[in-house]
């Protein structure tokens, strides 16, 4: 094994993690792996991570489902939406060049990295719907779908916060039913991506396997630590992976582009920053406290 496969394999492993604990971010972590760590070219390290990302969340439900951290109807529905959104993003991707692609994904990452240190609406003991409102999660899907598709992410930090701020889940509920959708939406989105792009299948399968060990790890481990400091840890790792991800695609010599990630890290720093002191102090210790008590409840 060469050392580049066997960092990429390695490194692989962080992908999983994040899929079991948190339910998405997968992709934030498979795309730049793919990219600059085992050399694809974009389109095909977008492919390959919908491939190594679905079969890693499908494996990583299988936990999850026994813990009864799963809403099925509302995982399905949401899926099966974000199935054609994402298909059809896939197939539109063919026609987009791949530093665009790049460079959306990048601004993902870096939104995606200030939802995390935000944080999350948690349920104030409120009870927790069985399911959520069908049209609702018809339209999020679709909308998600879409994203998914075409950047490659799966979509579940996309997925995660609308489950929660639409139906106020419980955080581990929601990154259980995050799983399916994610599984299904990466499939389809594959399936869009294969029309124009091929698939290094050997590659594929080391970094799949090594995710999925990562996956039922960070399932193991959900609920054990504390989620703040684990979701602020991951988006300062995104914040730093986006801004590395967009100055790549910046056009020019290396001055330019120290100035780029200069000014970018400063924006980031900054929009964090606004991000983390809009969180809720006081009683969100408590209200999690109450909201792990109901879900222990529910069990």
């Amino acid at each position: 094994m060469s050392l580049t496969l066997a960092l990429t394999v390695g490194l692989a492993v962080l992908i999983g993690l994040s899929l079991g604990l948190l339910g998405g971010g997968g992709s934030i972590l498979a795309v730049p792996l793919l990219v600059y760590v085992a050399d694809l070219p974009p389109k095909e390290a977008i492919a390959t991570s919908l491939l190594v990302v679905g079969v890693t969340s499908a494996v990583g439900v299988l936990p999850h489902a026994r813990a009864g951290r799963i809403r099925w109807r509302s995982g399905l529905l949401f899926g099966a939406a974000g199935m054609a959104g994402a298909y059809v993003g896939g197939r539109l991707a063919a026609f987009v060049p791949a530093t665009i692609l790049l460079t959306g994904f990048a601004v993902m990452m870096l939104a995606t990295a200030a939802a995390m240190i935000r944080g999350r609406r948690g349920t104030d003991g409120r009870m927790v719907p069985r399911e959520l409102p069908v049209r609702r999660v018809l339209l999020d899907g679709v909308v998600v779908g879409l994203v998914t598709g075409m950047v490659g992410a799966g979509g579940g930090f996309l997925v995660v916060p609308a489950l929660t701020l639409l139906g106020g889940l419980p955080m581990p509920v929601a990154a259980g039913t995050s799983l399916v959708v994610i599984a299904m939406k990466s499939f389809a989105g594959l399936t869009g991506y294969l029309s124009s792009v091929s698939i290094d299948w050997g590659l594929a399968a080391a970094v799949t396997t090594a995710a999925v060990a990562g996956s039922l790890a960070g399932a193991r481990l959900a609920g054990r630590v504390p989620e703040v400091v684990l979701r602020r840890t991951f988006g300062g790792f995104v914040v730093v992976a986006g801004v590395f991800v967009l100055v790549q695609q910046v056009p020019g010599d290396g001055r330019v582009k120290i100035l780029v990630a200069a000014l970018t890290g400063a924006l980031a720093a900054v929009a964090l920053l606004v991000a983390g002191r809009r969180r809720r102090p006081a009683g969100t210790t408590g209200s999690a406290h109450r909201a792990a008590q109901d879900h222990q409840t529910e069990r």
